[in-house]
């Protein structure tokens, strides 16, 4: 399970950052505009809050069982989630807590 979560992890980097990096060569790094882009439509509003709300809840059960357990790498897992996505912070996760 562990090689499992670390291809997940990997692939939840690559792929949608694949996406992320096509917008900029196309409209330049304005987080502004992406972020307009992101509210285009009530679809795509939808799926932000989705993935924000996911990914809050990921970092408060990241921060409790850090907490608890005292697994500081774990935490590598907050940045990857909202410099990412969640596609690769949760994963990320699994993978450092499974060690």
């Amino acid at each position: 399970m562990r090689l499992i979560f670390l291809a997940l992890a990997i692939w939840g980097a690559i792929h949608p950052m694949w996406y992320f990096l096509q917008w900029f060569a196309e409209n330049g790094v304005d987080l502004g505009a992406m972020v307009d882009a992101w509210h285009a439509n009530a679809a795509s509003s939808g799926l932000v809050w989705d993935l924000t709300i996911s990914a809050v809840a990921l970092t408060v059960w990241v921060l409790a069982e850090t907490w608890r357990t005292r697994n500081w790498t774990g935490l590598l897992a907050v940045p990857a989630t909202f410099g990412i996505g969640v596609s690769c912070g949760l994963p990320l996760y699994l993978f450092l807590r499974s060690r």
